[in-house]
């Protein structure tokens, strides 16, 4: 069983903020663990929302509180009312992570019986323990680099395999691949973009990542490697054509990486395309629709290559 980064917060954090707030001879400490609990998040963009909408909602939860309890009474009916305010306001100001949160400063004040100015600065002492400790531990976040780079490696080692049985295909009309790389790399392409995603979010001031963008690219190069599959199958026996593309498949799976070298080939297609053009027309119905798929074929690597020319190396 795997313990995660997000577990050892809350476990070394929630009695922290108890032992702190008991040293500060809060009342009802034991709830600052219940607010580090509930702050603790997976990423530091999180963390800071989930601390910014948790206090806001306190707040707004105190002076409500206040006003309802002290004109209505401290009866069950004075919480079941300023709820049906209070919810939607933190609705209406987008603080709703918080409404859980300030349920607990809510209980408080009502279990109290008459809010003091020492109730309300107890309130906030604890708000202040919970919260911060939450923050204190979220400022350190483990490198997602190491995990992003490793799905890279994976996901270029599965196109290289699918490019040479394309071509193996197109070059002996070899169907004894599974198409298990295929489904490797849609399941991990989804993974990749997910991590990429919570890397943004671990960096404050940073709106992108170049992780991100590059499986990206690679997920739209995807798409049309899976649209070539039907196009190759089309050809019923090798040609010099099928042969050529097919050679051109190999040097795609060996150049593989993230650096961008999509120039050249295109080059290489671009003549490609041409010799096509002043090829012999086909004689048969058969030959011209073997013709039109490989052409068809020639335009899809053509699209692959130009989003890989796109596609900005940057730090990746």
């Amino acid at each position: 069983m795997k313990i995660g980064y997000r577990t050892i917060k809350t476990a070394v954090g929630t009695p922290f903020a108890i032992w702190i707030a008991q040293l500060l001879h809060v009342e009802n400490y034991a709830s600052a663990g219940i607010l580090t609990i509930l702050c603790i998040q997976i990423t530091r963009k999180r963390s800071f929302l989930s601390a910014w909408n948790r206090l806001a909602a306190c707040l707004v939860a105190m002076v409500f509180s206040f006003v309802f309890f002290e004109l209505i009474g401290y009866h069950p009916f004075a919480i079941g009312l300023m709820l049906f305010v209070f919810i939607p306001t933190a609705v209406w100001l987008k603080i709703t992570p918080g409404i859980v949160t300030s349920s607990v400063i809510i209980l408080h004040l009502y279990g109290s019986g008459g809010i003091t100015s020492s109730l309300i600065w107890n309130e906030l002492l604890l708000m202040v323990v919970g919260i911060g400790t939450a923050l204190l531990l979220n400022v350190y976040m483990p490198s997602l680099e190491g995990k992003l780079e490793g799905f890279q490696r994976q996901i270029e080692d599965n196109f290289a395999i699918i490019l040479q049985e394309l071509a193996g295909f197109l070059r002996d009309n070899n169907e004894g691949w599974t198409g298990k790389e295929l489904t490797d790399t849609a399941a991990l392409l989804e993974k990749a973009k997910s991590l990429s995603f919570r890397d943004v979010e671990n960096h404050l001031l940073r709106t992108h990542s170049p992780y991100y963008h590059y499986f990206h690219m690679r997920t739209k190069q995807f798409e049309l490697l899976e649209r070539m599959l039907p196009l190759v199958t089309r050809i019923s026996g090798p040609n010099k054509h099928a042969l050529k593309i097919g050679e051109f498949f190999e040097e795609l799976a060996e150049g593989i990486h993230p650096g961008n070298t999509a120039v050249l080939y295109l080059d290489r297609l671009k003549d490609m395309k041409e010799e096509f053009r002043n090829d012999e027309l086909p004689a048969t119905r058969e030959e011209f629709e073997e013709r039109a798929s490989l052409f068809h074929l020639l335009n899809e690597i053509e699209d692959y290559l130009i989003i890989k020319r796109s596609f900005k190396k940057s730090d990746v």
